[in-house]
């Protein structure tokens, strides 16, 4: 039986479904995948796990610690290259090198704990710490390794991403244009091993959307942004975008629907702007009411500075909700501008309230005769927009179809390297 190690850095986390996803579509296969996390799962999530962790490094054990370092010291000619990396060569700085020889360490670990399960081939999501971890491991086993490249991993925070892309058989990446951007920056790499894998959500079999009445100048225009509350995210450019608004004596209301390290400062913001009463901090919110949530929203925004592709887009579009995004990264991919949403421009406030303007001003319909031919261009300008990008997500971001085409893809990658693969390295059976 094919046996694939699958490392996350967190595992389970609820704001990365596609993990549980990609390793049930495997099992699924007969693959027999071992779930790892870096750290800890949080307890929250504890109770709910239907895909709980077969391996976990963090907290480390004074045993395991000393295994690792013995099994360093047996296979120094196999880490010898990536230490010389991390000590001579490249423009990191002192703390990210000890880090990396660190993780090293931390990799050796990882190694043991796999000891004696017939691992084949360790696949990690997202190019941080982790994918570091995992390259290590991999060279101890004496196995490939392959990863997921998202987004800010790729594009904000990709230390030491020349070596593992050297060093991977293959890389996964959720959007052409980080396709593009890895070829672009890595020339060396073969571009057979950089493939597009496209994340999806759920499609309804019921094409039939629900078409909201047309709205009055009464009615506040309803605003939902979903997301980790992180600076990446960028919730503080939403909030001051808010206050143009509240400016132009715009009738609407925000709602922000997640939770994370920046709640403090955007609760802080929205106190400080007085608009305690037109943004709502909802924290986390359980899928099963996002539903619900969704149909309140008028148009549902985006206001990160890196993304993927976001699966929160995709899951409004595919209810037929208005969506305004930015112009970066993969978004342009699902997002086209005025055919399946609104894209505005990257780090305008101004632009961004413009696009949600003009959104208001197609959604509304003044109470006058003369007007009524424009109403009814509005809305079906409108329908057409939500029937578009539905069909969008049905065809490119559709889940069921995507999981497939991933699992055929990774079985296939596989497959043949462990016909030549011993069944477990005689180094480690010294331990």
């Amino acid at each position: 039986m094919l046996t694939v190690a699958y490392l996350a850095n967190r595992f389970p986390s609820a704001v990365e479904p596609y993990v549980i996803e990609e390793i049930e579509e495997l099992r699924s296969r007969g693959v027999r995948v071992i779930p790892g996390s870096v750290r800890e799962p949080r307890s929250d999530q504890s109770s709910t796990m239907k895909c709980p962790p077969e391996v976990v490094l963090q907290p480390l054990s004074i045993t395991l610690l000393l295994h690792a370092l013995w099994l360093c010291v047996l296979c120094w000619r196999m880490t010898l290259p990536l230490i010389t990396r991390v000590v001579f060569h490249g423009s990191e700085g002192p703390i990210k090198r000890l880090k990396a020889l660190a993780h090293t360490w931390l990799g050796a670990c990882y190694a043991v704990l796999l000891k004696g399960r017939g691992t084949d081939h360790i696949h990690v999501h997202h190019g941080y710490f982790g994918s570091w971890i995992a390259m290590v491991a991999a060279r101890l086993l004496g196995v490939e390794f392959s990863m997921t490249l998202h987004g800010s991993d790729l594009l904000l925070h990709e230390t030491y991403l020349d070596t593992k892309l050297e060093n991977c058989a293959f890389c996964l990446t959720v959007s052409e244009y980080n396709r593009r951007y890895i070829l672009q920056r890595h020339p060396y790499m073969d571009a057979e091993k950089v493939i597009v894998a496209r994340l999806g959500v759920e499609v309804s079999k019921d094409t039939t959307l629900a078409v909201p009445g047309m709205r009055t100048n009464s009615d506040p225009l309803t605003i939902l942004a979903v997301g980790r509350l992180h600076a990446v995210k960028d919730h503080a450019f939403l909030v001051r975008a808010c206050g143009q608004l509240r400016d132009r004596e715009v009738h609407f209301k925000c709602l922000i629907a997640g939770d994370g390290p920046e709640r403090r400062n955007l609760k802080s913001l929205i106190r400080q702007s007085g608009m305690e009463g037109r943004i709502g901090l909802l924290g986390h919110v359980p899928r099963e009411q996002m539903c619900s949530l969704y149909d309140r929203a008028d148009v549902v925004v985006l206001t990160s500075r890196s993304e993927g592709i976001p699966l929160v887009l995709m899951e409004a579009m595919a209810r037929g909700k208005i969506v305004l995004a930015p112009a970066i990264t993969g978004i342009p991919e699902l997002v086209i501008a005025g055919e399946t949403g609104f894209l505005y421009e990257p780090g305008s406030e101004d632009d961004f309230v413009d696009r949600l303007l003009f959104i208001r001003t197609l959604l509304q319909a003044p109470d006058h005769p003369e007007v009524r031919p424009y109403i009814l261009s509005a809305a079906r300008q409108l329908d057409r927009m939500r029937h578009a990008a539905e069909l969008q997500v049905r065809h490119k971001f559709n889940r069921s179809k995507n999981l497939e085409s991933f699992g055929d893809l990774f079985v296939q990658r596989i497959a043949l390297q462990t016909e030549s693969i011993p069944d477990e390295n005689l180094v480690l059976q010294q331990i």
